[in-house]
């Protein structure tokens, strides 16, 4: 019997998830427990395995795209077994008929009669009056097109001349210009027509509505072989979300920083006190000053609870726990993951909850949930590694801010008495929310937090 295979719903803030990589496709068989495909969350990846043994009867979704959850994704059984009353009256896909082939064109139709005409067999042949059979003779350095791909290429302008096909025999087939439709921005009519008559294409990016490309857009082809000094690449879908985050989080909000230097002499003693308790045994983790810092934070948040918020346009939500983000540099991006109720945690709780919700976004097991801007009330961003004094986090809407941690350099200060000597400064950068804090009480949370890294005590 046939069995449906879904997308999963990994975690309850997923509502899609994108097809990275068929591992099967229609066609092949497979064994129970073999890999279908791969794809991934916002920011996390996985691998989905077959639940029965058989073959691949169909595959309603192709790599790159974009699958709501619990969305049927294959049907897996016996070859020629009835699967109709699992389709649901979905429309499947029919494959291009590898025994139809059209003769190259350049995206203009003649009308239906012509067509008709120039459809023949891939053996080369057609039938002629009396039985006799006709060589097929294809223009040289031209490509037969598929009727599908023909009729694509008609609708979206695309000059087939310069393709080259992955079909059969050379073949142009759907394939080919959905690739290519997928490499360039959308159009509007007007900018498919001038494409169609004038040989146009679109720049890389369009300056209509969502990046659509407008007739101005549009320019003659450049001569790759002299003038093309750069590559266009295509972005990952882990960008492309990242990308929209930052854009609407800076679009949909009224953001300002605030600069604020902290005496870091007492984390510094302490790190180093820590840093030999661990050499010794007495503990059995590592705390760092970025630890300190979010500890500290911690402290601040309990203290400011107008800053522990989420800004929802006609409302604040205000909550009574911390949940604490912490920015992960990963090779696959940006991830936020977050610490539920960090205020119940001490810093060397605080400190190994750290260090595996950020290797588990490093190598992929991260649960999607924590990684929802919702899931976090505060998140910090540490860039003191790097060398950075100073920067501009971008706030992680819906909460009200965000706090950039700078590099540690020395700077004078009064010590007593007139007296003053360089002491070393931690960089502190609060961007928060305008809509949901005023600039008075943001400036005093990040004093506060200022207060609480200089006179900072641990329990170890």
């Amino acid at each position: 019997m046939a069995v449906v295979v879904i997308m999963p719903k990994q975690g309850q803030s997923v509502e899609s998830c994108i097809i990275t990589e068929l591992k099967k496709k229609k066609g092949d068989a497979v064994q129970k427990g073999d890999v279908l495909f791969s794809y991934e969350t916002d920011k996390a990846s996985f691998e989905e395995e077959s639940p029965a043994e058989g073959v691949v009867l169909e595959c309603f979704y192709g790599e790159g795209d974009e699958v709501p959850v619990l969305e049927n994704m294959m049907v897996i059984g016996q070859p020629g077994e009835d699967i109709s009353s699992l389709l649901g009256g979905r429309e499947v896909p029919e494959d291009e008929s590898e025994d139809k082939i059209e003769p190259h064109s350049t995206g203009h139709s003649s009308g239906g009669a012509m067509e008709s005409a120039t459809t023949t067999s891939l053996t080369g042949e057609i039938a002629g009056q009396g039985g006799s059979s006709v060589p097929l003779n294809i223009p040289a350095g031209t490509s037969p097109v598929s009727p599908r791909a023909r009729k694509l290429a008609e609708k979206n302008a695309v000059d087939t001349s310069a393709l080259s096909g992955s079909g059969p025999k050379g073949r142009i087939i759907e394939k080919d210009i959905q690739a290519v439709l997928q490499d360039r921005p959308k159009m509007t009519p007007l900018a498919k027509k001038l494409a169609a008559e004038q040989g146009m294409l679109p720049q890389s990016s369009g300056t209509g509505l969502a990046g659509t490309a407008r007739a101005s857009d549009l320019s003659v082809p450049v001569n790759t072989v002299y003038s093309k000094d750069y590559e266009d690449r295509k972005i990952s879908n882990m960008r492309k979300i990242i990308a929209r985050s930052m854009h609407a989080s800076l679009q949909n909000s009224a953001q300002l920083t605030h600069h604020l230097g902290a005496d870091a002499r007492r984390i510094l003693a302490l790190r180093k006190k820590v840093k030999a308790m661990q050499e010794e045994g007495q503990i059995d983790i590592n705390i760092t000053l970025n630890d300190m810092v979010c500890f500290s934070v911690i402290k601040a948040l309990k203290k400011f609870p107008n800053v522990n918020t989420h800004f929802l346009g006609d409302s604040i939500r205000y909550f009574n726990k911390i949940h604490l983000g912490l920015a992960v540099d990963t090779e696959r991006g940006l991830m936020v993951p977050v610490v539920h109720n960090a205020d119940d945690l001490s810093v060397t709780g605080l400190a190994r909850q750290f260090k595996e919700i950020a290797a588990a976004c490093r190598n992929g097991s991260v649960n999607p949930d924590i990684l929802s801007p919702e899931a976090g009330t505060f998140t910090v961003s540490n860039l003191g590694n790097y060398g950075v004094e100073m920067f501009t986090p971008v706030i992680n809407l819906p909460q009200s801010a965000i706090l950039g941690v700078n590099t540690i350099v020395p700077r004078p200060k009064d010590i007593g008495d007139g007296v003053y000597a360089f002491v070393p400064f931690i960089g502190l950068s609060l961007t928060y929310d305008h809509r949901s804090l005023d600039g008075g009480e943001a400036t005093r949370f990040l004093k506060q937090i200022a207060i609480e890294i200089e006179n900072l005590e641990l329990d170890v």
